[in-house]
Protein backbone atom coordinates (compact mmCIF):
# COMPACT_ATOMS: atom_id res chain seq x y z
CA UNK A 1 0.00 0.00 0.00
CA UNK A 2 1.43 3.55 -1.01
CA UNK A 3 2.92 5.71 1.89
CA UNK A 4 0.42 8.34 2.22
CA UNK A 5 3.00 10.47 3.66
CA UNK A 6 5.64 10.15 0.99
CA UNK A 7 7.18 13.56 0.25
CA UNK A 8 7.66 14.14 -3.40
CA UNK A 9 9.43 16.88 -5.36
CA UNK A 10 8.58 18.70 -8.33
CA UNK A 11 11.26 18.73 -11.33
CA UNK A 12 10.84 21.81 -14.23
CA UNK A 13 12.21 20.77 -17.08
CA UNK A 14 12.85 23.02 -20.06
CA UNK A 15 12.88 21.57 -23.76
CA UNK A 16 15.58 23.45 -24.59
CA UNK A 17 18.18 22.93 -21.67
CA UNK A 18 19.58 25.47 -19.33
CA UNK A 19 17.51 28.52 -20.38
CA UNK A 20 19.82 30.94 -18.87
CA UNK A 21 22.87 29.61 -20.59
CA UNK A 22 23.93 30.84 -24.64
CA UNK A 23 26.07 28.55 -26.35
CA UNK A 24 29.19 29.75 -27.53
CA UNK A 25 30.17 29.16 -31.17
CA UNK A 26 33.07 26.64 -30.34
CA UNK A 27 30.02 24.94 -28.06
CA UNK A 28 27.71 24.52 -31.00
CA UNK A 29 30.87 23.44 -33.43
CA UNK A 30 31.90 20.97 -31.00
CA UNK A 31 27.96 19.55 -30.56
CA UNK A 32 27.89 18.35 -33.88
CA UNK A 33 31.06 18.69 -36.21
CA UNK A 34 28.48 17.13 -38.82
CA UNK A 35 26.39 20.26 -39.05
CA UNK A 36 26.85 22.55 -42.15
CA UNK A 37 26.83 25.98 -40.99
CA UNK A 38 25.28 28.67 -43.59
CA UNK A 39 27.87 31.22 -45.05
CA UNK A 40 26.88 33.56 -47.48
CA UNK A 41 29.31 34.02 -50.79
CA UNK A 42 30.72 37.65 -50.71
CA UNK A 43 33.25 37.83 -53.32
CA UNK A 44 33.86 35.74 -56.62
CA UNK A 45 36.79 36.60 -58.44
CA UNK A 46 37.80 34.33 -62.01
CA UNK A 47 41.14 33.01 -61.52
CA UNK A 48 41.67 31.22 -64.94
CA UNK A 49 38.91 29.64 -67.52
CA UNK A 50 38.28 27.28 -64.62
CA UNK A 51 39.44 28.04 -61.60
CA UNK A 52 37.40 30.55 -59.21
CA UNK A 53 38.20 32.43 -56.34
CA UNK A 54 35.29 31.95 -53.79
CA UNK A 55 35.29 34.79 -50.57
CA UNK A 56 32.44 32.95 -47.78
CA UNK A 57 31.38 34.88 -44.81
CA UNK A 58 29.66 32.44 -41.61
CA UNK A 59 26.70 34.38 -41.12
CA UNK A 60 25.76 33.34 -37.53
CA UNK A 61 28.58 35.66 -35.70
CA UNK A 62 29.25 33.11 -32.66
CA UNK A 63 30.15 30.31 -35.36
CA UNK A 64 32.19 33.21 -37.26
CA UNK A 65 33.87 34.08 -33.77
CA UNK A 66 35.07 30.61 -33.50
CA UNK A 67 36.40 29.56 -36.69
CA UNK A 68 40.32 29.34 -36.67
CA UNK A 69 42.44 27.55 -38.81
CA UNK A 70 45.64 26.52 -39.43
CA UNK A 71 47.26 26.82 -42.94
CA UNK A 72 46.97 23.61 -44.56
CA UNK A 73 43.30 22.86 -43.33
CA UNK A 74 39.82 22.28 -44.99
CA UNK A 75 36.68 22.24 -44.55
CA UNK A 76 33.49 20.58 -46.04
CA UNK A 77 31.56 23.07 -48.26
CA UNK A 78 28.13 21.83 -49.35
CA UNK A 79 25.21 23.41 -51.82
CA UNK A 80 22.63 22.44 -50.52
CA UNK A 81 20.40 19.46 -52.48
CA UNK A 82 23.76 18.87 -54.49
CA UNK A 83 26.21 17.54 -52.20
CA UNK A 84 29.42 18.50 -50.29
CA UNK A 85 33.03 18.56 -50.83
CA UNK A 86 36.31 19.19 -49.27
CA UNK A 87 38.45 22.02 -50.04
CA UNK A 88 41.79 23.45 -48.59
CA UNK A 89 41.51 26.96 -47.57
CA UNK A 90 43.24 29.53 -49.24
CA UNK A 91 42.65 32.63 -46.81
CA UNK A 92 45.18 33.18 -44.00
CA UNK A 93 44.54 32.80 -40.16
CA UNK A 94 44.98 36.14 -40.13
CA UNK A 95 41.89 36.84 -41.89
CA UNK A 96 39.29 36.61 -39.38
CA UNK A 97 35.81 36.45 -40.35
CA UNK A 98 36.47 35.53 -43.98
CA UNK A 99 37.09 32.19 -45.20
CA UNK A 100 38.37 31.97 -49.08
CA UNK A 101 38.05 29.12 -51.27
CA UNK A 102 39.53 28.09 -55.02
CA UNK A 103 37.79 25.86 -56.95
CA UNK A 104 38.30 24.32 -59.92
CA UNK A 105 35.11 23.80 -62.37
CA UNK A 106 35.39 19.50 -62.53
CA UNK A 107 32.05 17.84 -62.02
CA UNK A 108 28.46 18.31 -61.12
CA UNK A 109 28.73 19.75 -57.82
CA UNK A 110 31.96 22.48 -58.89
CA UNK A 111 29.77 23.17 -62.04
CA UNK A 112 26.71 24.41 -59.72
CA UNK A 113 29.06 26.44 -56.99
CA UNK A 114 30.53 27.90 -60.69
CA UNK A 115 26.89 29.29 -61.46
CA UNK A 116 26.21 30.61 -57.86
CA UNK A 117 26.54 34.65 -57.46
CA UNK A 118 27.31 36.93 -54.42
CA UNK A 119 24.61 36.80 -51.85
CA UNK A 120 24.07 33.04 -52.02
CA UNK A 121 24.29 30.89 -48.91
CA UNK A 122 26.26 27.81 -49.08
CA UNK A 123 27.39 25.14 -45.81
CA UNK A 124 30.59 25.23 -43.99
CA UNK A 125 31.38 23.16 -41.48
CA UNK A 126 35.09 22.46 -40.63
CA UNK A 127 37.92 23.38 -40.50
CA UNK A 128 39.80 20.02 -40.28
CA UNK A 129 42.94 17.86 -40.20
CA UNK A 130 46.41 18.78 -39.63
CA UNK A 131 47.83 21.67 -41.21
CA UNK A 132 51.44 22.90 -41.41
CA UNK A 133 53.80 23.61 -38.60
CA UNK A 134 53.48 27.31 -38.73
CA UNK A 135 55.06 27.47 -35.06
CA UNK A 136 57.57 25.03 -35.75
CA UNK A 137 58.66 26.95 -39.15
CA UNK A 138 59.10 30.41 -37.47
CA UNK A 139 63.05 31.25 -37.13
CA UNK A 140 63.60 29.56 -40.36
CA UNK A 141 63.91 30.12 -44.39
CA UNK A 142 61.17 28.30 -46.21
CA UNK A 143 61.12 27.09 -49.41
CA UNK A 144 57.18 26.55 -51.41
CA UNK A 145 56.68 24.71 -54.06
CA UNK A 146 53.26 24.85 -55.81
CA UNK A 147 52.19 23.22 -59.10
CA UNK A 148 48.89 23.99 -60.98
CA UNK A 149 46.07 23.89 -58.32
CA UNK A 150 48.25 23.11 -55.43
CA UNK A 151 49.27 26.86 -55.11
CA UNK A 152 45.41 27.24 -53.43
CA UNK A 153 46.65 25.50 -50.26
CA UNK A 154 50.06 27.19 -49.94
CA UNK A 155 48.69 30.67 -50.23
CA UNK A 156 47.19 30.72 -47.12
CA UNK A 157 50.91 29.55 -45.55
CA UNK A 158 52.50 32.32 -47.78
CA UNK A 159 49.75 34.99 -46.80
CA UNK A 160 50.03 33.82 -42.67
CA UNK A 161 54.07 34.15 -43.28
CA UNK A 162 53.34 37.67 -45.30
CA UNK A 163 51.13 38.52 -41.87
CA UNK A 164 54.20 37.32 -39.70
CA UNK A 165 57.00 38.13 -41.14
CA UNK A 166 59.28 39.48 -39.30
CA UNK A 167 59.54 35.58 -37.77
CA UNK A 168 61.16 34.12 -40.54
CA UNK A 169 64.28 34.32 -42.65
CA UNK A 170 64.38 34.00 -46.30
CA UNK A 171 61.41 32.87 -48.00
CA UNK A 172 61.69 31.26 -51.54
CA UNK A 173 58.02 30.35 -53.83
CA UNK A 174 58.46 28.52 -56.97
CA UNK A 175 55.10 27.94 -58.73
CA UNK A 176 54.78 25.87 -61.79
CA UNK A 177 51.74 25.81 -64.52
CA UNK A 178 51.24 24.31 -67.72
CA UNK A 179 50.80 27.38 -69.40
CA UNK A 180 50.33 31.45 -69.02
CA UNK A 181 46.84 31.06 -68.96
CA UNK A 182 46.71 28.54 -66.14
CA UNK A 183 48.61 30.76 -63.80
CA UNK A 184 46.20 31.84 -60.62
CA UNK A 185 46.56 34.34 -58.18
CA UNK A 186 48.51 36.56 -60.93
CA UNK A 187 47.75 39.71 -58.77
CA UNK A 188 49.18 38.25 -55.68
CA UNK A 189 52.15 37.06 -57.49
CA UNK A 190 52.93 40.88 -58.74
CA UNK A 191 52.60 42.37 -55.46
CA UNK A 192 55.16 39.03 -54.02
CA UNK A 193 57.17 39.79 -56.89
CA UNK A 194 57.85 43.08 -56.17
CA UNK A 195 58.63 42.88 -52.34
CA UNK A 196 62.33 42.22 -51.37
CA UNK A 197 62.00 39.95 -48.82
CA UNK A 198 60.48 37.13 -51.61
CA UNK A 199 62.14 35.31 -53.54
CA UNK A 200 59.49 34.17 -56.90
CA UNK A 201 59.67 32.48 -59.33
CA UNK A 202 56.91 31.10 -61.71
CA UNK A 203 57.41 28.76 -64.46
CA UNK A 204 55.59 27.33 -67.51
CA UNK A 205 55.82 23.93 -69.13
CA UNK A 206 54.97 25.80 -72.40
CA UNK A 207 55.79 29.20 -73.63
CA UNK A 208 52.91 31.41 -75.05
CA UNK A 209 53.47 35.07 -76.75
CA UNK A 210 53.65 37.80 -73.81
CA UNK A 211 55.09 34.98 -71.41
CA UNK A 212 58.08 36.90 -69.53
CA UNK A 213 58.63 34.43 -67.10
CA UNK A 214 60.87 31.28 -67.03
CA UNK A 215 59.86 28.01 -69.22
CA UNK A 216 60.45 24.71 -67.92
CA UNK A 217 59.22 22.07 -65.15
CA UNK A 218 58.75 23.56 -61.58
CA UNK A 219 61.48 21.91 -60.69
CA UNK A 220 63.88 23.74 -63.37
CA UNK A 221 64.03 27.23 -60.70
CA UNK A 222 66.39 24.88 -58.68
CA UNK A 223 69.01 24.87 -60.84
CA UNK A 224 69.68 28.73 -59.78
CA UNK A 225 68.63 28.43 -55.62
CA UNK A 226 70.77 28.75 -53.14
CA UNK A 227 69.26 27.39 -50.07
CA UNK A 228 70.67 27.10 -46.30
CA UNK A 229 69.85 23.59 -45.63
CA UNK A 230 70.22 23.07 -42.39
CA UNK A 231 67.68 26.20 -41.80
CA UNK A 232 65.19 25.27 -44.24
CA UNK A 233 61.91 23.79 -44.48
CA UNK A 234 60.26 23.12 -47.49
CA UNK A 235 56.82 22.96 -48.36
CA UNK A 236 55.47 21.00 -51.04
CA UNK A 237 51.78 21.17 -53.01
CA UNK A 238 50.40 19.68 -56.67
CA UNK A 239 49.58 16.99 -58.66
CA UNK A 240 51.14 13.58 -57.65
CA UNK A 241 53.56 13.33 -60.80
CA UNK A 242 55.39 16.57 -59.12
CA UNK A 243 56.53 15.43 -55.52
CA UNK A 244 58.81 12.78 -56.50
CA UNK A 245 60.91 15.29 -58.73
CA UNK A 246 60.41 18.40 -56.21
CA UNK A 247 61.47 16.19 -52.98
CA UNK A 248 64.52 14.44 -54.70
CA UNK A 249 65.57 18.77 -56.05
CA UNK A 250 65.18 19.19 -52.10
CA UNK A 251 67.23 16.75 -51.34
CA UNK A 252 69.82 17.50 -53.35
CA UNK A 253 69.71 21.21 -51.73
CA UNK A 254 70.22 19.13 -48.32
CA UNK A 255 66.88 19.96 -46.92
CA UNK A 256 66.56 17.03 -44.32
CA UNK A 257 63.71 14.52 -44.91
CA UNK A 258 61.87 15.35 -41.59
CA UNK A 259 61.68 19.10 -42.99
CA UNK A 260 59.92 18.58 -45.96
CA UNK A 261 56.19 19.14 -46.03
CA UNK A 262 53.18 18.23 -48.73
CA UNK A 263 49.59 18.30 -48.76
CA UNK A 264 47.19 15.80 -49.88
CA UNK A 265 44.18 16.74 -50.19
CA UNK A 266 43.00 15.21 -52.89
CA UNK A 267 42.42 11.85 -51.29
CA UNK A 268 39.78 13.06 -49.00
CA UNK A 269 36.28 12.91 -49.05
CA UNK A 270 34.00 12.54 -45.83
CA UNK A 271 36.56 15.32 -43.87
CA UNK A 272 36.33 13.13 -40.55
CA UNK A 273 38.15 9.48 -41.13
CA UNK A 274 34.32 7.70 -41.59
CA UNK A 275 33.92 7.05 -45.50
CA UNK A 276 37.26 5.14 -45.48
CA UNK A 277 37.51 6.75 -48.99
CA UNK A 278 41.11 8.55 -47.38
CA UNK A 279 42.62 5.44 -45.48
CA UNK A 280 45.84 4.36 -46.98
CA UNK A 281 46.93 1.45 -44.52
CA UNK A 282 46.50 3.05 -40.94
CA UNK A 283 46.45 6.05 -42.14
CA UNK A 284 43.25 8.41 -42.68
CA UNK A 285 44.61 11.51 -44.90
CA UNK A 286 41.66 14.10 -43.92
CA UNK A 287 42.71 13.42 -39.88
CA UNK A 288 46.51 12.30 -40.07
CA UNK A 289 46.82 15.24 -42.60
CA UNK A 290 46.01 16.39 -45.16
CA UNK A 291 49.98 17.79 -44.40
CA UNK A 292 52.51 15.16 -44.02
CA UNK A 293 56.15 15.29 -43.96
CA UNK A 294 58.11 13.29 -46.29
CA UNK A 295 58.97 9.93 -43.53
CA UNK A 296 55.16 10.05 -43.78
CA UNK A 297 54.10 10.57 -46.89
CA UNK A 298 56.40 7.80 -48.39
CA UNK A 299 53.48 4.82 -47.47
CA UNK A 300 50.53 6.86 -48.51
CA UNK A 301 49.66 4.61 -51.68
CA UNK A 302 49.88 6.89 -55.51
CA UNK A 303 51.63 10.24 -53.61
CA UNK A 304 54.55 9.89 -55.42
Amino acid sequence: MPNSHAHTTSVQVSPLGSADHVKTGAELMAENPYRPWPARITSITDLTATEKLFEFRLIDERIRAAFHQDPGQFVELSIFGVGEAPISISSAPSKQGFIELCVRRTGRFTEVLHTMQCGDVVGIRGPFGRGFPFEEMKGHDILLVAGGLGIAPLKSLINYIHDERHAFGKVTIVYGSRNPREVMFRDQFEMWKHRKDFDLHLTVDNYEEGWDGEVGLVTKPFEKLEVDAENTYGVLCGPPVMYRFVVQEMRKKGIPYDRIYMSFERHMKCGMGKCGHCQVGHQYVCIDGPVFNYWEAKNIQGSM
